[in-house]
C-alpha cells in the first residue's frame, strides 16, 4: 500500500491505481496517474492513440510490470499478487482474439477450459453467454462467417466464461458499424446491471458518454480531466460550429466577422472553421446573418455535440492524434501496442 494509504474516496474501489508510471526508452507510457474505480460501474479511459490508456490496461491485467506506482484489483496487488488478479478479471483487447475456425460454442468451451471452469459448468456456461449476447443462432457456424459485430460479441463473452467481477475492455467497438456498436453497448450495460466493474478504453466521447459513470482523459502518459462526459463537454460549451469557407479570402473575412460576434477565437483547420459555443443555435443564427450581409457565405454549415478532438484541442491544444508514434513502436516491441 503507498505510504500514507489511499485515499478515502477509493477506499473501497474496485481498482485502486496511485502513481502508476511507465517508460519504454525516453517516452513517458504513464507518467505517475492516480485513479479509483466504484465497484458495479463503468469507468472510461478516453484518450487518443499513444495516449497511455491500454499500458494502463495491460498492468491493471498483469500483462506489463509498472516501473513505479501502485495498483490493486480488488484488494489484490497487480504485481505482487498477479495470479489472484487473473483469477478476478476478463480481457476483451481491440481485436478479437477467436479462433475463426472454431465454432463460438467450441471457441467458448476452450475459454472455459482454459480458465479451469469445472467441466461440468462449461456447456451452461457457453450456452446462457451465447443468449446474452444474442448468438445463439450461430452457435455451431464456425467464426470465420461471422460478421465483425458478432466477433466482438463473441470476444466479449469470452472473456466472462470464468464470470469475473472486473471486465476489462480495451476499444470493443473500433471498426464496428452503428448497429453493432450499439448491440455492444446493451450487452455491456446488462453486465453492469449483474455486477460487474468495467474498465473501457475508447477514443469516441460519444461511447464514454452513452456507458461510463465516470473516466478519465488521458494524454500522453498523464490524466488532464476527469468527471462525466457531460462535464467535459460543458467545459466546450455545449455545442460546436463549423463552416467550411470557399477560400483564402473567405477564410480571413469570416473569422474577423465571427470573433466580435462570439468573443472568442475562432479555430481554422484548412478552409474549416470551428467554434465551440455554450448556445450553439442562437449564435449560429447571428453568425450567419452577419456573413450575409458582408457577402461572405460558408459551403457547408453544421451544429454539433462536441467531440473527441474537441475536447482535447481545449484541454491540450492539440488534437487527438496519433502524436506518438515512438512510443508506439517501442510498447509493441515490449508487449503493448502504444494506446
Amino acid at each position: 500500500m503507498p505510504e500514507g494509504g489511499w485515499d478515502d474516496a477509493v477506499m473501497d474501489a474496485a481498482v485502486k491505481v496511485e502513481g502508476l508510471s511507465k517508460r519504454f526508452g525516453d517516452v513517458h507510457a504513464l507518467d505517475g496517474i492516480d485513479f479509483g474505480i466504484a465497484q458495479g460501474t463503468i469507468f472510461g479511459l478516453l484518450g487518443p492513440n499513444g495516449a497511455g490508456k491500454t499500458t494502463a490496461v495491460r498492468i491493471l491485467a498483469t500483462v506489463l510490470k509498472p516501473d513505479a506506482g501502485h495498483a490493486e484489483v480488488l484488494g489484490h496487488d497487480v504485481v505482487h499478487d498477479a495470479e489472484s488478479v487473473r483469477m478476478l478479471i476478463g480481457l476483451a483487447g481491440q481485436y478479437a482474439a477467436v479462433d475463426p475456425n472454431l465454432t463460438g460454442r467450441e471457441n467458448l468451451a476452450l475459454m472455459g477450459k482454459l480458465a479451469q471452469v469445472e467441466p461440468s459448468a462449461i456447456g451452461p456456461r457457453a450456452a446462457e453467454l451465447l443468449q446474452q449476447f444474442d448468438l445463439m443462432d450461430a452457435a455451431d457456424r464456425p467464426v470465420r462467417t461471422y460478421s465483425g459485430g458478432m466477433r466482438r460479441r463473441l470476444d466479449v463473452a469470452a472473456s466472462l466464461v470464468q464470470k469475473p467481477p472486473v471486465l476489462f475492455l480495451d476499444e470493443p467497438t473500433t471498426g464496428l458499424d452503428l448497429q453493432s456498436r450499439h448491440e455492444l453497448w446493451r450487452a455491456i450495460r446488462t453486465l453492469v446491471d449483474e455486477g460487474t466493474t468495467v474498465i473501457l478504453t475508447t477514443q469516441y466521447l460519444e461511447e464514454a458518454d452513452q456507458l461510463a459513470h465516470r473516466l478519465v482523459v488521458v494524454d500522453r502518459g498523464a490524466i488532464i480531466a476527469e468527471g462525466t462526459a457531460r462535464q467535459l463537454k460543458d467545459r466546450l460549451g455545449g455545442t460546436v460550429i463549423e463552416m467550411t469557407m470557399a477560400g483564402e479570402d473567405d477564410i480571413a473575412r469570416a473569422i474577423s466577422l465571427v470573433e466580435p460576434i462570439a468573443g472568442a477565437k475562432v479555430e481554422r483547420d484548412g478552409l474549416l472553421l470551428r467554434l465551440p459555443s455554450p448556445d450553439g443555435s442562437h449564435l449560429l443564427a447571428q453568425v450567419i446573418r452577419r456573413l450575409d450581409e458582408e457577402g461572405v457565405l460558408p459551403a457547408t454549415v453544421s451544429l454539433r455535440e462536441p467531440s473527441l478532438d474537441d475536447v482535447f484541442l481545449s484541454l491540450t491544444g492539440h488534437v487527438a492524434e496519433d502524436a506518438t508514434a515512438a512510443e508506439g513502436a517501442q510498447e509493441r516491441a515490449k508487449g503493448g501496442d502504444g494506446r
